[in-house]
């Protein structure tokens, strides 16, 4: 089975050695995603949120689909603090279509406004 590699001209080019997202079979898998570089950067982390599902949504809408077919989301935050805002957010955002999900606390990301970084599995 081949391993397709892609990356996204609309999310700008990976600064990295990483690409914006690989498909194996019928399986997307997202890197981590934040909202660096949007208008959410130094926002709530539920606006952070909604800036990486923007995000996500480029992706699935690239690879013809959807939320409604994500199928796991690992989600790592800085701060617990802020953990009902972000669940209203992420409710409202998956709808009726919650995907498996991992939450992890970590000390922070690579600029400190930043609260939350997401990565995603996608069913194609």
């Amino acid at each position: 089975m081949t391993v397709e590699r892609v990356n996204y001209l609309q999310l700008g080019l990976p600064v990295g050695p990483y690409t914006h997202a690989v498909i194996h079979g019928n399986t997307l898998y997202t890197s981590g995603f934040t909202a660096f570089g949007t208008e959410a950067q130094e926002s709530s982390i539920s606006q952070q949120a909604k800036a990486i599902f923007e995000q996500l949504e480029i992706i699935a809408r690239a690879q013809k689909t959807n939320l409604e077919n994500l199928i796991k989301v690992t989600i790592f935050v800085t701060d617990l603090m802020d953990m009902a805002a972000l669940r209203n957010t992420l409710s409202d955002l998956y709808g009726t279509q919650t995907p498996a999900s991992s939450l992890i606390k970590i000390q922070g990301l690579f600029a400190p406004e930043l609260k939350i970084e997401i990565e995603a599995i996608f069913a194609l």
